[in-house]
């Protein structure tokens, strides 16, 4: 795989970029739509309910941790996932505000 550069594109631009990643997966928008509806959801229960296997999960789950999109605690043995409110508001805005820009600039 090539070299990214991400260096030389805005803060903005990457950040926009690594949450446009989580959400360029379906079985990631559905782990999210699923984690929206609970208040704390194990991994096991997650992988259930989209029906895919626990460390597929796992995997998803990491990548939209790393993104700041998910939240977990441990409560014993268990780590329990919720949505991250502040990241998601960025996510909104962020979002928004690149295409009310991009409309204004084009149409």
């Amino acid at each position: 795989m090539g070299v990214t550069k991400r260096h030389i594109h805005s803060i903005k631009a990457n950040q926009m970029a690594d949450l446009a990643k989580v959400l360029s997966n379906p079985a990631r928008v559905a782990i999210l739509e699923y984690i929206g509806d609970c208040d704390g959801c194990l991994c096991q229960d997650i992988a259930d309910k989209i029906r895919l296997s626990q460390p597929t999960t796992s995997q998803h789950l990491a990548v939209i941790k790393k993104a700041g999109l998910l939240k977990s605690q441990f409560k014993g043995r268990a780590q329990y996932y919720s949505i991250d409110g502040r990241t998601w508001e960025k996510l909104q805005t962020v979002f928004h505000d690149f295409f009310e820009i991009t409309r204004k600039k084009c149409c």
